[in-house]
């Protein structure tokens, strides 16, 4: 039985975690969950799976949850127990699916556990990979992706002799709700459009990442970090069906691809197991009506691919003035401050308007963190 404490337990992610832990209750088991302030959702969660330990971020509501869970699941809120919860010996797996860069420092102190991580705080990595990954590998922290793509790169790996034998890796975009279209179709496009992926059930921030495309730019940077190859390795190119997920080519001209119908359950179920796959329902792949599609990555978003390529080789504090430009772009345009086609102006202007600095601390991403949303605000409010 793995002990599973999950972070972001009331966000998307959480809800396929905890769909895959109900269908294998002999192996799973959730022991401890964290959220920040989604009560009515978390109790309902803990009523239901009765976990040992519910770590509450915003403590002015504590009283409140302790009155709608049972007496069985502890309460807990700041941030020593968060740390106590996270070192706790019964606790044997991770998932960190706490979305933006809020979820660095729980990442940063989950790296230091030993434990099995469970990664989909791609921003995390985005801004800090040159720290968190280094100190999984001094505390024999296991970081498993399971972002679609990444844990379908994972697999792809798996069982191969040597890093040095990938000629080349393919990371798969579905193009979102705006496939096909350019930029110039794109200025007058609404909130509701943007939020409507057409494959995916995801939150607000990454359905409008993935709209923009920005989404890749991160996970090209998450990916370069993971699996320690250059950028040059990775290709972005955009698959509408979103039923290939990855694709490693190796030297000797072979290809291996991780298929799976859009459900994050899968790499999810296949990141908790051990030995043997874990069992869980799931759409199988029509195979005999199929119809794939590959296309270059629109030209017209050339730019802000070079710039996460620049991130990836320059590194420092590239990549936390990107996330940040970004989160705010996106935060502004779903309050309807921007248009959606600002959002790359925001991210251009912000990226060009920072120093960037190759301190490589944890106070210093903070500090930069927060000069760029500084910066990006001051953007946006000469849009408006």
């Amino acid at each position: 039985m793995k002990n599973i404490l999950l972070l972001g337990a009331t966000g998307s992610i959480g809800d396929s975690a905890l769909d895959v832990i109900s269908q294998n209750p002999d192996s799973l088991n959730l022991y401890g969950m964290a959220f920040n302030s989604n009560i009515d959702k978390a109790s309902d969660i803990a009523n239901k799976f009765l976990p040992d330990y519910a770590y509450l971020e915003n403590s002015n509501y504590q009283n409140k949850l302790i009155e709608k869970v049972n007496p069985k699941t502890e309460i807990l809120s700041g941030k020593d127990e968060l740390h106590n919860l996270l070192n706790d010996p019964l606790v044997d797996v991770i998932i960190s699916a706490i979305s933006g860069f809020s979820g660095l420092e729980t990442t940063l102190m989950a790296a230091k556990t030993g434990k099995t991580i469970l990664l989909a705080n791609k921003e995390s990595i985005v801004v800090a990979g040159d720290i968190i990954l280094p100190l999984a590998k001094e505390f024999n922290t296991n970081v498993i992706p399971i972002d679609s793509e990444h844990n379908a790169i994972f697999q792809c790996l798996v069982g191969e002799k040597a890093k040095e034998d990938v000629s080349k890796i393919i990371i798969t975009a579905s193009g979102g709700p705006f496939v096909n279209k350019s930029l110039d179709e794109l200025g007058m496009v609404t909130k509701e459009q943007a939020l409507k992926h057409p494959n995916w059930e995801m939150g607000s921030k990454i359905s409008i990442d993935s709209a923009t495309l920005v989404n890749k730019c991160l996970e090209l940077i998450e990916a370069k970090y993971l699996f320690d190859l250059n950028e040059k390795f990775f290709k972005l190119v955009v698959h509408p069906q979103s039923i290939v997920h990855s694709i490693v080519t190796y030297i000797d001209g072979s290809s291996i691809c991780q298929m799976s119908n859009p459900d994050m359950r899968v790499p999810i179920s296949h990141a908790l197991s051990g030995t043997n796959r874990l069992p869980i329902s799931f759409l199988e792949i029509d195979f005999s009506s199929l119809n794939l599609s590959f296309q270059d990555f629109p030209e017209d978003r050339a730019h802000v691919v070079n710039i996460a390529r620049e991130i990836c080789n320059s590194g420092g504090s590239s990549g936390t003035v990107f996330n940040a430009a970004n989160e705010i772009a996106v935060a502004s345009f779903l309050e309807d401050k921007i248009k959606f086609s600002q959002i790359y102006d925001v991210i251009y202007r912000t990226f060009d308007l920072m120093p960037l600095s190759n301190n490589l601390s944890i106070e210093a991403i903070y500090e930069i963190d927060n000069q760029s949303r500084r910066e990006a605000e001051k953007v946006v409010k000469s849009f408006t």
